[in-house]
């Protein structure tokens, strides 16, 4: 429905009128002017028609317009319910038309349903016409509409070509925030203004913004956007040009698709989650069986180096108390005293490194099955090198090598094993005074550092090179390239037992070499409190 552009009436030329009357009178538009006095100058047939209550039009002029609406009235051709107010009130309403700048049309009720829009203007000499025009079935069809939109379960509004409003429902005007009454005539802009002052529409950004980008959306032939509400709905906006030059606006309820949209988000979110946690715990166990594969060969390498290991070993201090025992068994009335002590200290030794050997072996056996106890206590790192340096001083002598404590301090505590301690820094002592080069020094060190101990044991010798460092701290790996190299310097378990008792204080064991640089060990513990 639009409203009726305003009339433009030209009066005929002079001689013209005889043959413009008889067109007048074809129309299905009753037609009728009135002079300044507000007196009828004229009607066409159809007036009769609309009215026949009325004498013959010609008898009509002279009459003002309230007369001639009270004849309309006396001949029971207006609707009760139109007089309700009393006749006086219904013609003043009528006459109302006349004013100026008074442009809207006006519907009046007649007896037997019928409904006539009379639309009014004036010229600018201040004459008057009106047309009279039957919209019976029009106003039908727009009460069935009406009726129908009511009903619907969506919001309906709709706008002229000028962009105003002209009929919505009530579910419409619950959205914009205002009563029904109150939105016909209002423009478009005006009725967002409202939505988006009401506070029922979640904006998600600046009011004005959110009416810039809506009325982008309104002047296009068709748009959509999606808006919700501060109830928790969601409304699907339909903006569509009408084949009159108006604006259809349909809201639908959209809230259960959407949170079914939005479950089925969720669940392809989690799906995708479970996808990619089945992807990771995949190539978590490829890489687990991976490297279950790699410990089995390095097992079975480790095994067949056990063996070897141990049946050289093992055999070398055996066939050396075997040895020496039959030949003082056999000779025995042939030795001399010092040959019996000389033979017995080979005996000695040869016992002592297999029962070192035995017990490095059952120590890193316990700490693998997680059954090896320590008895933590403060303990005097400082004292433990200098008892350290003083234990190693005759074999360093032997070899020429100086063991140098002169930067160790006393009172540094280390919460550690005293035991253990005690044989990882008779270890590091050891391998550095026993491997480097004659001539060359042995620097001890022990230092505090971000809450640790950390002990140093640093030698000025060739070193190894670095690409070794990792492999001489596995079982049964010595300082040179072939896997039985220097086997009579020992097991090769020293630096692996200290590594693993290391790590079971809480701590590490560091190594630092390179062809020509030396060799350096630092053993880092946690400090007493």
């Amino acid at each position: 429905m639009t409203r009726a552009e305003p009339a433009c009436i030209a009066l005929p030329e002079p001689g013209a009128e005889a043959a413009l009357l008889p067109l007048l009178d074809t129309l299905r538009v009753a037609v009728t002017t009135f002079d300044t006095q507000g007196r009828l100058t004229y009607a066409n047939a159809h007036l009769n028609y609309l009215f026949a209550c009325l004498p013959p039009r010609e008898e009509l002029v002279g009459l003002g317009y309230g007369e001639l609406l009270r004849l309309v009235a006396a001949g029971g051709e207006i609707a009760p319910a139109v007089l309700a107010g009393g006749i006086d009130a219904f013609v003043a309403a009528c006459l109302a038309q006349l004013q100026p700048g008074n442009f809207l049309p006006r519907d009046i009720d007649l007896a037997g349903g019928r409904v006539v829009e009379v639309k009014a203007r004036r010229s600018p000499g201040g004459d008057a016409i009106l047309l009279w025009s039957d919209v019976t079935q029009a106003r039908a069809q727009f009460s069935r509409l009406e009726e129908a939109v009511a009903l619907s379960a969506d919001a309906f509004a709709f706008y002229d070509r000028d962009d105003r409003l002209v009929m919505a429902n009530a579910l419409y005007a619950r959205f914009v925030g205002v009563e029904l009454d109150a939105l016909p005539g209002r423009t478009f802009r005006e009725v967002m203004t409202m939505v988006a002052l009401s506070g029922r529409t979640v904006l998600e950004t600046d009011p004005q913004v959110w009416m810039q980008r809506r009325m982008v959306i309104h002047a296009q032939p068709a748009g959509h956007v999606t808006v919700k509400t501060n109830d928790g709905r969601a409304w699907l906006v339909r903006d569509r040009a009408t084949s009159d030059g108006g604006r259809a606006v349909i809201f639908t309820d959209i809230t259960d698709k959407v949170r079914a949209e939005a479950a089925l988000a969720e669940q392809e979110d989690a799906l995708e989650r479970s996808r990619a946690e089945a992807r990771r715990q995949s190539d978590y166990l490829a890489d687990l069986a991976r490297r279950l594969d790699q410990a089995t060969a390095r097992a079975d390498s480790a095994k067949t180096t056990l063996l070897r290991t141990m049946s050289h070993e093992l055999k070398t201090p055996l066939n050396a108390i075997l040895g020496f025992s039959d030949l003082m068994a056999t000779m025995a009335d042939r030795l001399s005293a010092d040959q019996v002590r000389e033979y017995a200290g080979l005996i000695r030794q040869g016992g002592t490194n297999l029962l070192k050997i035995i017990n490095q072996i059952m120590d890193l056996t316990k700490i693998s099955a997680g059954r090896y106890e320590l008895h933590r206590t403060p303990v005097d790192v400082g004292a433990m090198l200098w008892l350290g340096r003083d234990g190693f001083g005759e074999l360093a002598a032997q070899r020429g090598v100086t063991i140098d404590a002169g930067r160790v301090s006393l009172g540094m505590m280390a919460d550690a094993d005293e035991a253990v301690l005690a044989a990882m820094i008779h270890g590091l002592i050891d391998n550095a005074v026993t491997h480097t080069d004659p001539g060359c020094k042995v620097s001890l060190s022990a230092a505090r550092q971000d809450g640790m101990i950390v002990i140093g044991v640093h030698d000025n010798g060739r070193g190894v090179p670095a690409e070794d460092l990792a492999r001489i701290q596995e079982p049964f790996e010595h300082g040179g390239r072939g896997e039985g190299a220097h086997h009579t310097q020992g097991a090769g378990l020293g630096l692996t037992l200290i590594k693993a008792f290391a790590g079971l204080h809480g701590g590490r064991l560091e190594l630092s070499s390179g062809n020509g640089d030396g060799f350096t060990a630092r053993l880092i513990l946690p400090a007493s409190a």
